[in-house]
């Protein structure tokens, strides 16, 4: 039943109601959540678990006038679904329908779009400034986890914001999980402050002192964990300049809604820590919010059946299978994460090979720049990583690793389109921003066996070197068990036909072959964007009458740009048409449905090979080809 929820169409509407009735809309909102996700998929675990805390922000704050911005904004259901978009939650992450993350476009209420972590207080910091500057009375809030709350760029945002003079409220959601369970000296020393033998004893004292004074007694022991948090961990927020409030219970709307009213009269950057639990009251979440964390459909009353084994591998699993078999090979191979140790397939190899396997949390910057200093004394690392984080990493790629020609080894997962998670996590740019860069070179495996074998061949290498592969399983071919490289910087030839050759680069090799049956064109598997095998594409232009490229990244700068430098290069003035991703950003849908849109599925190839070279059948006696526009 959800009546309470049914009249909230904005936060207005919540506002109006009496604070009392707020414990219900709790419930009911999160039954909602329960039961959304369940039917179409997505966030769950972290959405449970910041109910009251949306609640609360919408009901103190004035929305969308004051300013929210959710860090990472995976669990922005609650928030979506009370800022009027509750009938449309039917969609989420469908094309065309609610996006699973904060998007500007998308509603008013969502202040700045988020998918990567640790941005928030960079954002509502700017937010807070700009209405000093105009001279608006308007409030700035982000709501940061205590995962995305270890990045750097966290603590840069800190740093500046304790001495701007704004009213900017950082309010710290701690949860003591991120994706992966958090690691590294900040989580370690919050746990140790709320632990410490300090408290301890200074508990136990107390006990022995008020035990005579039982309504005294209580008293104390009531204020016990709010004055741990008013002691000590203020002294690490107050030196940045904040003023710290907390640890409060972040489901608990009696000491939520007052807190944040008392703190919306505050003037300069405040910082409230609320502690939640992720998954809190759906029971099968609590107990294992990984697994809860972004599931598939389920039924709530069964939970997530046990996978079933599925008919073909993943390329994560590939690689997190490779990353074992090659560690036990070689003991100089180290694993590297920044905090996707799921997402990425290394569970297993931590299990096996713990003293090698390092999650940094997340801090891309710092896993590029780490891996580099591992490779200076010997060691090969391996660093697996979204091709969309390594954007973050961007200039350490450049400066730490390829500068100093260092063999670090970059498994680039999520590359080319994702699907629900979409734009902000879609590895589109992997090609062009990595083969402008010296010293670098970049594999794109057509399937899962050849991903095992590249893998191999980058290890191999004196220089740094990536390879890409997609989400998701490929074409189901049997992957090899031994760790035999390919030949660095080949390709070869999967296709004879005539008249038009088709270069293929990564899993779009697949969709090729079907689209070249139908023309009778040859079809060049490259394998390589960087290097290109220029031997290999001279001869393959020298006996067809055009070419066409295909790979599933960003067209401008990408392997098809490198074929037009090749030939031009060479002085060969075949034709050549490019097809890859349109240079506009890929909304979040089903990955077929969004591959066929831009043109990628094996029709999409055929129709546009026949408009552009007037191509009515696969006549190979034509007498030559027409280059259309």
């Amino acid at each position: 039943m959800t009546s309470l929820l049914d009249t909230i169409e904005s936060p207005a509407d919540l506002r109006r109601l009496p604070r009392p009735q707020l414990s219900q809309l709790a419930a009911e909102l999160r039954a909602f959540v329960l039961e959304s996700v369940s039917r179409t998929g997505g966030h769950l675990s972290s959405n449970l678990g910041t109910v009251e805390l949306t609640i609360a922000l919408h009901y103190v704050f004035n929305t969308p006038h004051d300013r929210l911005v959710w860090d990472v904004g995976h669990q922005t259901y609650p928030h979506k679904i009370l800022t009027g978009r509750r009938e449309r939650m039917s969609t989420l992450r469908q094309l065309g329908g609610l996006s699973g993350f904060p998007v500007r476009g998308e509603s008013e209420y969502d202040a700045f779009g988020t998918a990567h972590s640790s941005t928030s207080i960079s954002a509502a910091l700017g937010m807070a400034m700009a209405a000093r500057q105009k001279g608006e009375d308007r409030k700035a809030v982000a709501i940061i986890g205590d995962g995305a709350m270890s990045a750097g760029m966290a603590f840069e945002a800190l740093n500046n914001a304790g001495v701007a003079e704004c009213d900017l409220l950082v309010v710290l959601n701690d949860n003591d999980m991120s994706i992966s369970p958090p690691v590294g000296a900040l989580n370690r020393y919050l746990a140790q402050l709320m632990s410490g033998r300090f408290y301890a004893a200074a508990k136990n004292v107390g006990k022995n002192v008020l035990k005579v004074a039982p309504p005294l007694f209580e008293l104390a022991k009531r204020l016990e964990e709010q004055a741990k948090g008013m002691v000590v961990p203020a002294t690490l927020f107050e030196k940045f300049g904040f003023n710290y409030i907390g640890p409060i219970d972040g489901h608990d709307l009696e000491s939520l809604v007052p807190t944040l009213e008392n703190i919306r009269h505050l003037k300069g950057p405040q910082f409230l820590h609320v502690v939640t639990r992720k998954g809190q009251g759906y029971k099968l979440a609590e107990a294992d919010p990984v697994a809860y964390h972004g599931p598939g459909k389920f039924d709530p009353l069964v939970g997530l059946k046990p996978p079933a084994a599925p008919a073909k591998p993943t390329f994560t699993q590939v690689f997190g299978q490779w990353l074992c078999d090659m560690a036990a090979q070689d003991e100089r191979l180290v694993g590297i994460t920044p905090a996707m140790r799921e997402g990425s397939g290394l569970v297993e190899f931590e299990k096996r090979f713990p003293d090698r396997y390092f999650d940094v949390g997340i801090a891309e910057q710092h896993a590029v720049t780490f891996a580099a200093g591992l490779a200076c004394e010997g060691l090969k690392p391996v660093v697996a990583i979204y091709s969309t984080f390594l954007q973050r990493a961007y200039d350490q790629m450049i400066h730490d690793v390829a500068l100093q020609n260092l063999p670090v080894v970059f498994a680039l997962d999520r590359a080319g389109i994702v699907g629900a998670d979409g734009p902000t996590h879609a590895g589109a740019y992997d090609i062009p921003y990595i083969r402008c860069v010296p010293n670098m070179s970049l594999a794109c495996p057509a399937d899962e066996g050849e991903c095992r074998a590249l893998l191999t061949t980058a290890f191999h290498q004196s220089h740094p070197v990536a390879v890409r592969y997609p989400r998701g399983a490929g074409v189901g071919v049997e992957v090899p068990q031994d760790l035999q490289p390919l030949p660095f910087g080949k390709g070869e030839i999967r296709r004879e036909g005539a008249r038009v050759a088709i270069l293929a680069f990564g899993t779009l090799l697949y969709p090729a072959l079907r689209a070249a049956d139908a023309l009778d064109a040859t079809v060049v598997n490259m394998r390589w964007a960087k290097p290109l095998d220029s031997a290999l594409l001279l001869e393959v232009a020298a006996r067809h009458e055009a070419l066409v490229t295909v790979e599933e990244g960003a067209l401008m700068g990408g392997a098809g740009s490198a074929v037009l430098e090749a030939l031009q290069a060479a002085g060969v003035s075949t034709p050549v048409l490019q097809l890859g991703l349109r240079d506009e950003f890929i909304p979040h849908g089903d990955p077929a449905r969004l591959l066929s849109l831009q043109g990628l599925d094996a029709a999409g190839i055929e129709r546009s090979i026949r408009e552009r070279f007037d191509l009515p059948g696969s006549d190979a006696n034509r007498p030559g080809l027409k280059v259309v526009g």
